[in-house]
């Protein structure tokens, strides 16, 4: 059994939604389809999931928003209308549209807003099941909520439940087609919450452990995942595989492709995802798995995010001072921060923050309180910081990778604010100023991979060393 999920570009018009109808029934092992909110059609068109949160938002401002929501039946009703949906199927789905659309006043803003998002993933999985049977296909829709997608209460950001993969282990008997929206499930009281923005990876990860699927495919709009950014490198190499510790820490460092959190369940369950583009289904595509199956190149995968910024902390005899790294973390926990990383040194320490989080009534207080409490030398906050990221299990066995790295971004006169490799030896980050971060990417991408001799030397798969299986 497969489970299968499509974005949203695969599911942006009639067209691309024959092209997922296609590929379900080219397989009769995909019998679980997770689908998102039609995307965009074309470069500057508008996702649903955008037309759906501006329809909720001017509707809690002003208590009506009548353009923004014919802007939304619009697209429903053109998808419709070229799948020549049956007239009783096209009413049936505008009048379940317009109950969530018009339930406001039974729900809180928060409560409203999640059902209003949740809305185009749920209708476009009964557009695609009542497509399906048009066809002649066994294909049903499922209520993610009928199903057991149980999931904690917190609005735009739930996280599932442990109890919800023993109810939805069921849907792995369910005969012919199923059809799942994706992005959002309901609490134990029976409310709709969303998971956070492109939570239909997670909601495909989620059912592939649940069904223990013998794999999980994701459809995108690419045929594999690249090593760096296609739009800062001319046909960049193509990774056939990789492991989900590298594919966590590229998602974590700005690789679109995949949600973050979107791996855990399906690595929990060791079930190797496949990413695979809907307009060449033919293409192998890339595979996600547990351990590498053969050698492994130096250097998978580069990446970059920005929005970061640095609380540097430095006081003489740091280290000998019992609970200042405790002390300094809590500060941040008091007001509500979470840090991304804390490299450090015998008298400073550096804590790295979303630049996002770190408001400038929260920087001023963190700081006096640092002054104060702590009684360091020196305490500062550096803004405007890009994390750079270089991933590949094969680090581990390789000498001379940072050196590498640092020399590149050196004769590219990149000056480095951070360096930090974590235990695993599966990644290696640098710090830089985010004017700078595309020029990094590019300096190290020409490194590794661009002497095409090395890069097919660092690529050639050789030897086995598991045997996993897709």
């Amino acid at each position: 059994m497969k489970v299968a999920k499509f974005g949203g570009t695969s599911l942006a018009n009639a067209a691309q939604i024959k092209k997922v109808c296609s590929i379900v029934r080219a397989d009769r092992e995909r019998r679980l389809i997770v689908v998102s909110a039609p995307g965009k059609r074309y470069k500057d068109d508008t996702k649903v999931t955008d037309l759906l949160i501006a329809y909720a938002e001017r509707h809690l401002l002003d208590g009506a928003a009548e353009a923004e929501k014919q802007a939304v039946f619009a697209r429903f009703r053109e998808i419709a209308a070229e799948l020549d949906l049956p007239g009783e199927a096209r009413e049936q789905i505008e009048a379940e549209l317009e109950e969530v659309l018009s339930n406001r006043k039974k729900l809180s803003a928060e409560r409203f807003m999640d059902a209003v998002k949740a809305a185009g993933e749920d209708t476009c999985a009964k557009v695609v099941a009542h497509y399906l049977r048009s066809l002649g296909e066994n294909a049903h829709y499922i209520n993610p909520g009928e199903a057991g997608l149980l999931v904690t209460d917190e609005a735009g950001n739930a996280h599932v439940l442990p109890e919800a993969y023993e109810k939805l282990s069921a849907l792995r008997e369910n005969p012919g087609i199923s059809v799942f929206p994706g992005f959002f499930g309901f609490t134990e009281a029976g409310d709709l919450v969303t998971f956070s923005r492109g939570g239909s990876d997670i909601t495909g990860s989620i059912l592939a452990a649940a069904v223990k699927a013998d794999v999980y495919e994701n459809f995108t709009d690419v045929d594999s995942v690249y090593a760096v950014n296609p739009n800062l490198i001319d046909h960049p190499a193509e990774i056939k595989e990789i492991t989900y510790r590298e594919m966590r820490e590229l998602s974590y460092s700005g690789f679109s492709v995949f949600h973050e959190e979107a791996l855990i369940p399906a690595y929990q369950a060791n079930i190797p995802v496949c990413i695979k583009n809907t307009n060449n289904p033919s293409a192998p595509g890339t595979m996600i798995v547990s351990e590498p199956r053969y050698s492994t190149k130096r250097v998978s995968g580069i990446a970059c995010d920005s929005g970061f910024c640095s609380l540097y902390v430095s006081k003489y005899l740091m280290n000998r001072e019992i609970g200042f790294g405790r002390k300094l973390l809590q500060m941040l926990e008091e007001e509500g921060l979470s840090y991304e990383h804390s490299p450090s040194g015998i008298d400073n320490i550096s804590v790295i923050l979303r630049e996002r989080d770190l408001t400038p009534e929260k920087e001023q207080r963190i700081v006096e309180r640092i002054r104060r409490e702590l009684r360091v030398d020196d305490v500062a906050v550096t803004h405007g910081l890009a994390l750079v990221m270089i991933v590949g299990e094969g680090m581990r066995q390789s000498v001379g990778t940072t050196a590498r790295a640092a020399s590149a971004l050196a004769a590219a006169k990149i000056n480095l604010e951070m360096i930090n490799q974590g235990s695993s030896e599966v990644s290696i980050m640098f710090g830089v100023k985010a004017v700078e971060a595309e020029r990094a990417v590019i300096a190290l991408y020409q490194e590794f991979f661009g002497n095409e001799e090395e890069a097919a030397s660092e690529q050639a798969l050789v030897s086995p060393v598991s045997s996993v299986t897709a």
